[in-house]
């Protein structure tokens, strides 16, 4: 039995796509202009497609599993179920105007023409707040739509913002925050299901990973109550005397958003000798 995944064949998730494999200990070899390629240490078969026929080949079953922009995914409306969010490929589908244009909210978008690759999005993120607009839809290089006339407003993804300002354009609206998502067929029989759940546990030990910093630090055993208390991890800190009397080593786990936080209390509480290291996998 062998679980078949789409990823994109060339583009912004291509490259997470396949890091994100390897992080998980699957070893893929994938040679130049290839379409399908096999894991060597895990059931799985991997498939190079264009990003927006993704869900359509994972809701037929062409592939099992695929990871696709959740804009993409929304855009295309397939029937197929959300297995987990993978944290990269993080973008906003915005709308953009003119930059000298007084904008005064969503109202101000009434009666405009609108130049989008996602008019599905668009036309459900108008119904929602009772404008009405003319959309056209277009393909590749939307944001040189209002300098050829073609249309009064974008939208369109958005990382930096820096290709809206080169042309002339302010982002105003903020319809959908987008980022990688691992979709599956909704009637994945039990032996891929399970194939699935194994994949899927090597994916949160990744992620979880990535989102928490290993920390050992040196402390004064007469602060070593207070300095315990600041630290969260797993269950509890790891606590080892050290060769100097009066002092002991701490071990734990801080979360990458708590992380400055405790670490200038820990500083303040007399802990010394602070050594952060990256975590590869981390199994709870």
């Amino acid at each position: 039995m062998i679980l078949r995944i789409a990823i994109q064949k060339s583009g912004r998730l291509n490259e997470d796509s396949l890091k994100l494999l390897k992080e998980c200990g699957i070893d893929i070899s994938n040679g130049v202009n290839r379409l399908k390629a096999e894991a060597s240490n895990f059931p799985l078969e991997v498939y190079f497609f264009r990003d927006d026929d993704i869900p359509q080949y994972v809701e037929d079953g062409v592939a099992d599993i695929g990871i696709v922009g959740e804009n993409v995914l929304y855009e295309k409306k397939k029937s197929v179920e959300i297995a987990d969010k993978l944290g990269f490929g993080k973008c906003r589908l915005s709308i953009a105007v003119d930059k000298s244009e007084n904008y005064a909210g969503v109202e101000s978008l009434r009666g405009k023409r609108i130049a989008t690759t996602y008019p599905v999005i668009v036309q459900q993120y108008l119904d929602e707040k009772n404008v009405t607009a003319e959309i056209h839809e277009i393909s590749g290089s939307v944001e040189i739509a209002p300098g050829i006339g073609l249309a009064e407003a974008i939208c369109d993804l958005v990382s930096s913002g820096s290709t809206l300002f080169m042309n002339g354009l302010k982002e105003v609206e903020t319809i959908l925050k987008s980022e990688a998502v691992l979709i599956k067929n909704s009637k994945l029989d039990v032996e891929k299901q399970r194939l699935l759940d194994k994949l899927l546990f090597r994916i949160q030990s990744v992620k979880k990973a990535k989102n928490n910093k290993y920390v050992l630090l040196n402390a004064p055993n007469d602060q070593l109550e207070e300095i315990i208390k600041l630290l969260p991890g797993m269950k509890s800190p790891t606590v080892l005397p050290l060769a100097e009397s009066g002092w002991s080593s701490v071990h734990s786990v801080l979360n990458e958003n708590e992380f400055w936080e405790i670490i200038e209390k820990l500083k303040a509480a007399g802990a010394q000798g602070i050594l952060v290291v990256p975590i590869e996998k981390m199994v709870l």
